[in-house]
């Protein structure tokens, strides 16, 4: 399991590790600090990053920003007994007063849990040093030199597809909102989406059955996008327009939900990036939910970050990150999730109060962006 926080708010998240099939023999603390960035998906820095680990075989990861604030390891001892840990290894990024406290909590944690801290490392500036080692001739004071470019382990996992990206903010940048011309495009066909929907609103003499429509048509869309992109497609402009507003209405988002798999992140990442941001937290939400069952909980993460600064009360980036941050499983909510049968029966029929929160959007005026520099 992968898991990984902001830099400003410890949080973290539960996945299947990058390596956890592919048999790579870590031997040496080099092997290890040319590892850490394939299993978190970019090179951290000032972080704290715990392996954990059952004869051998890496069972989960998790990354926090330093410096910690307090209790928020308290989530690893419940996640050690779930995941069958036995050994961690621990490596801290950066300074030796930012990094070593951290390390240290961390050390206290795994021993009341009965784990053995197989290796604990401090990396800074090209160099590391070892916690468990106070050997001069392998672990000097000054630290031992170390270049995880040049490791084989880097290659081997390069060849594997594997990632690392130079940091967090660059990850970041894979769901950051689109700009230049394709944002003016996004923003004419939003503007049109929201015309066409107000004049329907305007000529039905039905409120409720406007909204059983309204419903129909966007699961339709829903399933319709999704099969789409599980073919290689990508919908224009006026479709993610008009399915952004069909996501801000819960039971139409809920279909994406329940219908959910790994597979469906494309979709859900290409509309958060597109999309106007009022009506991005639904789909950056589905995003972090794909992400996070496929063991990107980095991504995840990001993701939530995003619905949660455009929307601070979106109930599903909350629950999500709830969840994340206390080292859930995502097979808690993958075992639970209803069908779209058990939806229609839980919610009942749609009524025009379901429509209440996209009208309240259409209204909302988005902020400016930057100049032109498309991503």
């Amino acid at each position: 399991m992968t898991t990984n926080t902001s830099p400003s708010a410890s949080s973290a998240s539960p996945s299947p590790p990058p390596f956890s099939e592919s048999c790579l023999t870590l031997t040496s603390p080099a092997d290890i600090l040319a590892a850490v960035p394939y299993l978190v998906g970019f090179h951290p820095h000032t972080s704290l990053v715990i392996i954990g680990l059952d004869r051998g075989q890496a069972k989960m990861v998790v990354r926090w920003g330093l410096p910690l604030p307090p209790g928020a390891l308290a989530p690893l001892t419940p996640l050690f007994e779930r995941e069958g840990v036995t050994q961690v290894v621990i490596v801290g990024y950066g300074s030796g007063d930012v990094v070593t406290p951290a390390v240290d909590e961390a050390r206290v944690l795994a021993a009341k849990a009965d784990v053995h801290v197989g290796e604990a490392l401090r990396a800074h500036e090209g160099r590391y040093w070892s916690y468990v080692c106070d050997l001069p001739m392998c672990c000097p004071a000054e630290g031992t030199p170390y270049d995880p470019s040049t490791s084989q382990i880097a290659a081997e996992a390069t060849v594997r597809g594997l990632v690392a990206l130079p940091d967090r903010e660059s990850l970041e940048r894979t769901v950051a909102p689109v700009t230049g011309p394709v944002r003016m495009a996004m923003r004419r066909a939003t503007a049109d989406a929201i015309a066409e929907l107000r004049k329907g609103l305007a000529a039905t003499a039905d409120l409720d059955a406007f909204a059983q429509r309204c419903v129909a048509d966007g699961v339709a869309r829903v399933r319709s996008a999704l099969t789409a992109h599980t073919e290689g497609g990508r919908l224009g402009d006026a479709e993610a327009a008009r399915l952004g507003l069909d996501l801000a209405i819960v039971r139409v988002r809920d279909e994406a939900w329940t219908l959910m798999h790994e597979s469906h992140a494309a979709l859900w990442r290409d509309l958060a990036r597109r999309l106007e941001p009022r009506f991005v937290p639904p789909a950056a939400s589905l995003l972090a939910m794909a992400a996070w069952r496929a063991g990107n909980s980095v991504q995840a993460t990001i993701a939530l970050e995003r619905a949660l600064t455009i929307d601070p009360a979106y109930s599903m980036a909350n629950l999500l990150m709830h969840a994340v941050q206390n080292l859930l499983s995502p097979a808690i909510m993958r075992d639970r999730m209803p069908t779209s049968a058990e939806l229609d029966a839980a919610m009942g029929s749609a009524h025009a109060g379901w429509l209440l929160p996209l009208v309240n959007l259409l209204d909302e005026e988005d902020p400016s962006f930057p100049p032109p520099d498309d991503h």
